[in-house]
């Protein structure tokens, strides 16, 4: 161990209390008292619970968090909490609790949960006091830098993004195509492919229906509907409005999948949920295999390749092209899929889909209140611009040539959000390694902190209430009015029971 440091566990130089109950319809919103949950700040209050500085750990759900304020606060009984006091440096413990990733303690099967008896067992290796505050002053200075290297990385992730956003809102506006329709005036306008997507699908219902032993004639076809075109603004010449029902294979209608997926099975039908459909991308990570017999039940939704998949669950708004080698996955209820007539029709209309227009269009159409999301016979309606196909085929080109750049550069301001965040954990390594600041060998040894940490203690235990009186540390008296079953008072960090 570095000079004048100490082997201690959490329970014996730094233990934690019981944050209390505070529920939202009792908390005064005009207050100026910060409530904490083990997320943070949850609201304000007109009272505080604790009467300085503290730190707060969390207990419940955001289990090992850790937060810090600067002035009196009311933890609520989600967290436990710690007050400072003159033997306390509670900036040195915020990052030394923080480093430690109290997370780990976790052993609950539902809530996630931290034990204080765990907590308490903790070892770790401290400071003397004068260094603890060395430490502080070097690790908050470093942060700065770090700080201000992230800031500029997420400004940079946020433009980023709003570029990839205004690429495809010039795409489905037509604006990447302009020079391309000067230069190719004569190309079939869309309102002629839509008459060839339309009998196509007829066809296509025809020949389902013969296949079965019917008679098409014997069965009436319904038409998709046609699109509204009130409101709608002017497309690009050559172009024309569709819905996504007329477009799509009514062999295949618009639908989602499985209801229930059951437990998952190895060796099973690989089946995509909501957050495996990102935004014109795939994360099969998490990737769930259901049970063959449970996935065949619904045999329309077993993928072939080029179908376009929408999540209406849970993650709004992924959308992605199927490749081909995804042919035999299914999907869950969370996710749309939609078969086109053409599948050549299927980048372009996925491109369109993930467009801000109709991602707004999403949004303001879902529905529910517990579990909100898009119906499928509301999604049918989505109207779409359909522009000529050899020019959907250039603005697929124009799109993939931008997003690839934009890709790349994403990659490289993640990987170095990354790396910021293995520097910072570095940071905290080398300084509760006893590394990151020079030991003075004047430094008051820790163990006399620790010492005095406990005497402290022993006098909080000692104090004499029965009277009304309490002698502090400094040994002065202290009045004390003890009402009821259970009353904590403070003074200068010392508590009594």
């Amino acid at each position: 161990m570095p000079r004048g440091w100490i082997e201690a566990t959490l329970g014996d130089i730094l233990p934690i209390q019981y944050g209390k109950g505070l529920v939202e319809a009792n908390r005064d919103k005009n207050g100026q008292v910060p409530v904490y949950g083990s997320s943070g700040i949850v609201g304000s209050h007109n009272q505080a619970f604790t009467s300085k500085a503290t730190l707060i750990v969390g207990r419940k759900g955001s289990v090992g968090s850790v937060y810090y304020s600067p002035i009196p606060c009311w933890p609520i009984d989600t967290t436990y909490f710690v007050e400072e006091s003159n033997n306390v440096d509670l900036r040195f413990f915020l990052y030394l609790l923080s480093f430690l990733q109290l997370g780990r303690l976790d052993k609950s099967t539902a809530v996630p949960g931290l034990s204080r008896d765990d907590y308490n067992a903790v070892e770790v290796t401290i400071a003397p006091f004068a260094e603890q505050q060395r430490i502080v002053a070097a690790i908050e200075q470093q942060f700065t830098l770090l700080d201000a290297g992230l800031a500029a990385l997420r400004q940079a992730q946020a433009k980023l993004k709003h570029y990839r956003a205004s690429v495809l809102k010039a795409a489905v506006e037509g604006k990447l195509t302009e020079a391309w329709r000067a230069e190719h005036p004569t190309t079939e306008p869309a309102s002629i492919l839509l008459e060839n997507i339309l009998r196509e699908r007829r066809a296509k219902w025809e020949t389902d229906l013969k296949a079965k032993g019917k008679d098409p004639e014997k069965v009436k076809y319904v038409e998709p509907a046609k699109p509204n075109m009130e409101g709608l603004p002017e497309l690009p010449e050559g172009w024309c409005w569709a819905t996504l029902e007329q477009l799509s294979d009514e062999n295949r209608a618009i639908t989602y999948g499985v209801v229930k997926l059951g437990e998952p099975v190895i060796g099973g039908v690989p089946t995509l949920r909501s957050s495996n459909v990102r935004h014109l991308r795939f994360d099969l990570e998490g990737l769930k295999s259901i049970s063959p017999a449970i996935a065949n039940g619904y045999k329309r939704t077993f993928l072939q390749g080029s179908e376009i998949l929408v999540t209406v669950r849970g993650t709004l708004g992924g959308v992605a092209v199927v490749p081909v080698d995804f042919a035999g996955f299914n999907i869950s209820r969370e996710v749309a899929m939609i078969a086109c007539v053409l599948p050549a029709l299927a980048p372009c209309l996925a491109l369109f889909i993930g467009s801000p227009p109709i991602q707004d269009w999403m949004m303001r159409s879902t529905k529910g209140i517990a579990y909100t999301g898009i119906n499928i016979e509301t999604l049918k309606e989505a109207i779409i611009p359909l522009p000529p196909l050899a020019e959907q085929e250039q603005i697929v080109s124009e799109v993939e040539r931008r997003l690839s750049v934009i890709t790349q550069l994403e990659a490289i301001v993640e990987a170095n959000l990354k790396r910021a965040e293995r520097l910072r954990q570095s940071i905290l390594k080398e300084a509760f390694a006893g590394r990151l600041v020079p030991q003075d060998p004047n430094d008051e040894p820790a163990s006399v902190l620790l010492e005095r940490i406990h005497k402290e203690r022993e006098g909080r235990k000692n104090g004499n209430v029965g009277n009304g009186r309490y002698v502090d540390v400094s040994g002065e008296p202290v009045k004390i009015d003890v009402e009821g079953a259970r009353q904590v008072e403070l003074w200068e960090g010392v508590g009594v029971e």
